[in-house]
């Protein structure tokens, strides 16, 4: 079973420090340099926009939201608008698809797979909807999906809400262009049950392992440092 490098970064990141690091981690792994690898983290507050949103989606201008210490950043990740923050798990694999499918639908349904498997793990029905690639429970959208793939090589990833604040989705843009449909987190559908990033992040690993057959290799930021 081919490994996986695990960087898991627990102090939230800003959203260009990372972006320039995938950027990096990409060219790596087409040179063979790596293995494929998936970066765990948290962001500082920040609203990113992506190739396909539309001018209205956005609710609060720019200069507000930088007065309330939100970053704006314009990504070139398919979809639209989503929030990153503090309280949300972010996923970012670097993953050769030549080696699982050389498939990009696949691809984005593996990940809903991985999302769907975790939820499942706190007693929750994750489910997709047809055209709308994500994570929901009921009509409320646990977990945004959004990708690039250079030379089949992917960046960007997944967004799953344990127990950020939800304020900027419901007040400062359209999330994910999606007008009829509200946003949850593990927190909100399970009130008191106190769940922790720790604790989802093991069931993410879990499922992403079995998900793309893959042994995860925990690394530091210069190389292996535990197995």
């Amino acid at each position: 079973m081919p490994h996986c490098h695990i960087l898991s970064i627990q102090e939230p990141q800003p959203y260009a420090q990372t972006l320039a690091q995938q950027y990096a981690l990409v060219e790596q792994r087409r040179a063979g340099q790596i293995p494929d690898t998936l970066l765990l983290l948290e962001h500082t507050p920040t609203v990113t926009v992506g190739k396909t949103a539309q001018p209205g989606d956005l609710l609060t201008d720019r200069e507000e939201l930088a007065r309330r210490g939100i970053a704006v950043e314009t990504v070139d990740r398919g979809g639209e608008i989503t929030y990153h923050g503090p309280g949300q798990l972010v996923g970012y694999p670097i993953l050769d698809l030549r080696q699982h499918g050389q498939d990009l639908h696949r691809y984005l349904r593996d990940l809903e797979e991985v999302l769907i498997q975790t939820v499942g793990e706190f007693g929750l029905e994750g489910t997709r909807k047809a055209g709308l690639t994500g994570v929901w429970i009921g009509e409320r959208k646990i977990a945004a999906i959004g990708i690039k793939v250079r030379q089949w090589v992917t960046m960007h990833g997944f967004a799953l809400n344990i127990h950020n604040d939800l304020a900027s989705y419901r007040r400062d843009f359209v999330p994910c262009g999606i007008r009829d449909r509200g946003v949850t987190s593990l927190a909100e559908e399970l009130p008191d049950s106190g769940i922790t990033r720790a604790e989802t992040e093991t069931h993410v690993l879990r499922a992403f392992a079995q998900v793309f057959d893959v042994s995860p290799v925990f690394s530091g930021e210069m190389g292996i440092i535990s197995a």
